[in-house]
């Protein structure tokens, strides 16, 4: 892809040689020839001087000086140079896609209903009472649990699991291992020193363009719900307890509680 075609699909100034070829994407300190690196952090401003990359996001205002043993560093100015980077490496590499189909060993209920462009793949079970929107992709053992409610573009990866009655968004990836309605860690203290297990009445939901990593978790509440704001991201390992209220657009990192 030409540098110009670059830059004019993500937005950005181009200071260099339109026809430049760019082949790829890559670090400030690994990129190569043909590829486009960026610069977000001005820490690693002194790497302009030695990057061997054909081209660097940039914001305005920063000078590319560069050794003399060195080609020329074409730059691509951006008011967000992280975000024009992210949406660069979709230029170069696209994610595989499932053609829609069930595979002969998913298992569906009869009452289940699932939009049209549906992928499910080997060994799904999908039970009674679920509702899943247009074009999903569910993975090879995904479980949906009874009366779940799912929307549109739902991305489940293998081994994912929504549990009974759950209600999930538009858009809502859910990445390997991960479960949404599980128990919430309920229990009542008897008199004889054993534990009452409380029965865990309410839904997991989360809305709109929210993403669970993997192995995390976000467990169902008591009474009420526990809720995932829109386009909130969670980390690997992440565990939401019931009742939770996370509101839109939060970042949870890995391991957090």
């Amino acid at each position: 892809m030409k540098l110009s075609e670059v830059a004019q699909k993500l937005g950005c100034r181009l200071e260099g040689p339109p026809e430049l070829e760019i082949r790829g994407v890559a670090g400030i300190e690994h990129a190569e020839a043909g590829q486009i690196t960026f610069l977000a952090n001005r820490r690693y401003f002194p790497l302009l001087k030695t990057t061997r990359a054909s081209a660097v996001l940039v914001e305005d205002g920063i000078t590319l000086g560069r050794e003399a043993a060195l080609p020329a560093l074409a730059a691509l100015r951006s008011g967000n140079p992280y975000l024009a980077f992210a949406q660069a490496i979709e230029l170069f590499h696209q994610s595989p896609g499932y053609a829609p189909g069930i595979h002969p060993t998913a298992i569906i209920a009869k009452s289940a209903r699932i939009g049209e462009g549906a992928h499910l793949g080997p060994y799904c079970y999908v039970d009674e009472d679920v509702e899943i929107g247009h074009h999903a992709v569910l993975h090879s053992f995904v479980t949906i649990y009874r009366g779940a409610k799912i929307g549109n573009d739902f991305f489940a990866h293998a081994h994912a699991v929504v549990r009974e009655y759950c209600r999930i968004g538009n858009r809502v990836i859910l990445q390997n291992g991960v479960i949404i309605g599980g128990d919430g860690f309920g229990f009542a203290h008897q008199d004889d020193g054993t534990w009452y297990k409380m029965r865990q009445s309410g839904p997991a939901v989360l809305e709109d363009d929210v993403e669970v990593q993997a192995n995390s978790c976000v467990d169902r509440a008591t009474i009420g719900e526990t809720r995932i704001g829109r386009g909130t991201k969670l980390d690997d390992l992440v565990l939401v307890g019931h009742a939770s209220a996370i509101g839109a657009n939060t970042l949870l990192c890995g391991q957090v509680g």
